[in-house]
């Protein structure tokens, strides 16, 4: 299905929605065409992921090698975002390898351009980002440096929001297949990982922090992740394997129930609805008053008893 106008951000942004970032991110990062959480255990279970994949893609010695550093932190955040935009892909391509005899490629067509845009759409801002950063610390002018660093503390924040939305629905996934994010967040921390674990580059820690820091987040993404499709498949009949034209529809989750509306006035009182009102004729007068029943023993003649033909 092709999308409609409007159907990205579900009509939520507005020209007073400039101002505040956040919600720009929220309508841009997480669209309308992301279908809704089926579990809200499932829903915690990303949370946590989020955070560890967060913690797996910047890195935490970060922080603790040198200080916090701005440009640095960016620059990490630039280079998960390149590893994702190839990573991602080829990920997914593997996955359709896999799905191959349940389903045709051209009935995800829709889904996957769509988690494409929106990976190229949030490696773009990284990108922008990164370039404002730049700009300021390397321009002596006063007007550039408040003019672009406005620019770039509402991309900052826009950003940040954005973050966090394509880390638990990694950039629309879920609806190709609800398990592509938890298994995407699995590879790509250990994707980042591995090249740390390969040189042997503690990046300056010991050797326990180094293996708590390298290696904690990709197993607690693993963990989270593994449980995570685990109760899709218990709960719901959702596999990895499966093409996901051939798995069952999850059922939408149910409105809370609203207060139930007051009797309109006027209404009758409730009761049975068959019972007659008590006393009297219960089909109240059916014919005229003074008329004659037409069933009576004896019915008047139609003529005058006289003959017709006289006596």
């Amino acid at each position: 299905m092709a999308r409609t106008r409007g159907s990205w951000t579900g009509g939520a942004l507005t020209v007073r929605s400039v101002l505040k970032p956040q919600d720009v991110a929220r309508a841009v990062f997480h669209p309308a065409w992301i279908p809704q959480p089926l579990d809200p255990s499932v829903e915690r279970l990303k949370k946590f992921r989020v955070v560890a994949g967060a913690v797996a893609s910047l890195g935490v010695y970060t922080f603790i090698e040198g200080g916090f550093d701005f440009t640095e932190l960016l620059e990490n955040a630039m280079t998960a975002s390149v590893v994702l935009l190839f990573l991602t892909p080829l990920t997914v391509g593997a996955m359709l390898w896999v799905w191959r005899r349940g389903g045709t490629v051209r009935q995800l067509r829709v889904p996957l351009l769509n988690s494409l845009l929106l990976l190229l759409l949030f490696v773009g801002c990284v990108a922008a980002l990164l370039g404002l950063v730049q700009t300021v610390n390397g321009s002596a002018n006063a007007a550039v440096i408040i003019g672009v660093g406005l620019t770039m503390m509402w991309m900052l924040i826009f950003t940040a929001y954005g973050a966090l939305r394509v880390s638990g629905n990694f950039f629309g996934t879920a609806a190709t297949h609800r398990c592509l994010p938890p298994l995407l967040a699995m590879v790509t921390s250990w994707l980042v990982a591995v090249p740390d674990l390969v040189t042997g580059d503690l990046h300056g820690l010991s050797l326990t922090l180094g293996i708590v820091f390298i290696l904690g987040a990709p197993v607690t993404v693993t963990a989270i992740a593994l449980l995570e499709m685990g109760r899709l498949k218990r709960r719901y009949g959702i596999r990895l394997k499966a093409h996901p034209a051939t798995l069952t529809p999850a059922p939408t989750p149910a409105p809370a129930p609203g207060p139930v509306p007051p009797m309109p006035p006027g209404m009758p009182p409730a009761g049975s609805p068959y019972l007659p009102p008590q006393g009297g004729n219960p089909y109240g007068r059916p014919y005229a008053p003074g008329g004659q029943h037409p069933y009576a023993p004896h019915p008047q003649p139609p003529y005058n008893p006289q003959y017709p033909y006289g006596g």
